[in-house]
């Protein structure tokens, strides 16, 4: 028996994932947690360091780290890749002049190793605001079939992490990003015996 297939043996037991979330400051990771948690969004603070969260979703135990995204702090970023089995990248889609700098992290993160295997879900956050450019506008924007391509599981869903109106697109598309994701992550980790 394989080190690899030990390793799913024991995920399969424990039924664990480790989700890293990161993107620019002001983006909306904490604000996407606070939602996924049904707590007031409207009292965010920016992260300073990283927050860690834990919650049950379809089964699995989620582990989510979500780490701050100021200038500062992104150097910092690579303490927390080991063992990440999915990333959440969260974009402020209204915030069009820092696109650039959100194109060149992404890009950045995608050349690490120790997340070569981890699948990527891209919030195309904020759509709610004027201007706020559509997924497929990020997509073109962050180059990301250009920069991502076939190389990993991804994925691109609208949202707005703020809106709290329950049955709202914006409401349904969190739900329904965090349940691809977690359904990528368990077909590449989890076997079934």
């Amino acid at each position: 028996m394989g080190l690899l297939t030990i390793l799913r043996k024991v995920k399969e037991k424990e039924r664990e994932m480790r989700i890293l979330i990161l993107g620019l400051d002001n983006a909306g990771k904490t604000t996407f947690v606070k939602h996924l948690k049904g707590e007031d969004v409207h009292t965010v603070s920016p992260t300073l360091g990283f927050d860690i969260d834990t919650m049950d979703f379809d089964g699995y135990r989620l582990n989510i780290w979500d780490v701050g995204g100021q200038q500062t702090i992104r150097a910092y970023w690579r303490n927390y890749f080991e063992q990440t089995d999915g990333i959440i990248w969260v974009v402020d889609s209204a915030d069009t002049r820092r696109l650039a700098d959100c194109r060149k992290e992404l890009e950045g993160l995608l050349k690490e190793e120790r997340l070569a295997g981890a699948s990527l879900l891209i919030l195309a956050n904020k759509q709610d605001l004027a201007g706020a450019l559509s997924p497929e506008g990020i997509v073109a924007e962050l180059a990301l079939n250009d920069v991502i391509g076939r190389k990993r599981h991804w994925q691109v869903f609208p949202c707005s992490a703020y809106s709290r109106e329950e049955g709202s697109k914006s409401t349904t598309n969190l739900a329904q990003s965090l349940q691809w994701l977690v359904e990528d992550i368990a077909s590449r980790i989890f076997v079934s015996d």
